[in-house]
């Protein structure tokens, strides 16, 4: 006998509402509750029953599994209010990777990635998976093939549950500190996906060792010795990013000797030959410049914007510094008070890409 599947039980309890009385339903059942997008398995991700958060009918969390990442994921959406209403329309999408130590709830913290002209996704990233799929698949933190789960099960998982447009045009992956690496990275990975790519203060140059310093913290959870340099040791808001795994679970030795660091290397956004494969990509960099990290990711910035430049590559840079000409809610520092107020700036221009591609 098959196992029922999430719709199989979400039908089932609209049936338990019509027949039983409602004192004997829970609350699960309420004929109140916002109607949200049923989604079908497949591509090796399966939907845990029952453990949908819906927020409103266009504000709603899934949680999935799937061999290739150990636990059950979450993956927030937001839809456009008119999604419902225009059942014969489809969807530009925009993927939102958060940073480390964060989740799927941080895009909240971003009220533009709330668009009525597109649908967007945040797949969960884990506390450090820094979108690759780890060389060390037996570390505390289990099977950790994130690019995988991503690119080949989440993007091709949305297609064929949302109405949306599916081709490079109308889809876009952006994403902040460590989710803005894994951004520039999953375009350059996947050009045939990904049309548009936005980094917002993003570790974008592998080659600097700040960054691969970052990375090994992640990894050795250190974040007393991170708040420290980030300044925000007194916070009481360190983020913690999971159990100790080796130095090396990720990428292997972050040490240039004998090409011992080769997986950083063919990671690595900056590099000349990956910057390659946004020819015919939509890039966009956003950074402040204060204090000891968009200290360093604004010269990561910079390189990349050179070396587009060198391959004739159209890029857009925006440095703005102190946070002054961004918002008033931005000191140029690592925050979403800076990284909320780019975006207000970036959507607008990304929603217009996405409609001359419809007209063009």
């Amino acid at each position: 006998m098959r196992s029922p599947t999430p719709r199989r039980l979400r039908t089932l309890g609209v049936l338990l509402a019509a027949l039983l009385p409602a004192s004997l339903v829970g609350t699960a059942a309420r004929a109140d509750a916002p109607a949200v997008p049923d989604f079908t398995d497949g591509f090796g991700l399966t939907e845990v029953a029952d453990a949908t958060e819906v927020r409103s009918a266009t504000d709603f969390t899934i949680t999935v599994t799937t061999p290739q990442v150990s636990g059950p994921h979450k993956i927030r959406v937001f839809l456009p209010r008119g999604y419902a209403a225009e059942p014969d329309k489809r969807w530009p999408v925009t993927y939102f990777l958060h940073g480390g130590g964060g989740n799927v709830n941080d895009a909240a913290a971003v009220p533009a990635l709330r668009s009525d002209e597109m649908i967007t996704v945040v797949p969960d990233g884990g506390l450090k998976g820094w979108y690759a799929d780890w060389l060390m698949q037996n570390t505390a933190v289990g099977a950790a093939k994130w690019e995988t789960f991503h690119l080949e099960q989440v993007v091709p998982y949305i297609d064929a549950n949302l109405r949306t447009v599916p081709d490079r045009a109308h889809r876009a992956v952006v994403g902040l500190s460590m989710g803005g690496s894994g951004a520039l990275h999953y375009a350059q990975a996947r050009p045939d996906l990904f049309g548009h790519t936005a980094s917002l203060s993003g570790g974008i140059d592998f080659a600097m060792a700040e960054v691969r310093a970052t990375v090994l913290a992640t990894e050795l959870n250190l974040p007393g010795a991170w708040c420290a340099v980030s300044g925000s040791s007194g916070s009481g808001q360190c983020a913690d990013y999971g159990p100790y795994v080796d130095s090396d679970a990720v990428f292997g030795s972050p040490y240039p000797i004998l090409g011992a660091d080769r997986l950083w290397n063919a990671y690595d956004p900056a590099a000349p030959a990956n910057l390659a494969e946004l020819k015919d990509t939509g890039v966009t960099l956003y950074t402040g410049d204060r204090g000891v990290i968009d200290g360093r990711t604004a010269v990561a910035a910079a390189t990349v914007k050179a070396r587009l430049d060198r391959l004739g590559i159209p890029g857009r840079l925006v440095d703005y510094g102190n946070g002054a000409s961004l918002s008033p809610t931005c000191d140029g520092g690592h925050h979403y008070g800076c990284w909320s107020a780019a975006f207000a700036d970036y959507v607008p221009r990304l929603e217009a890409a996405f409609a001359a591609a419809a007209t063009g």
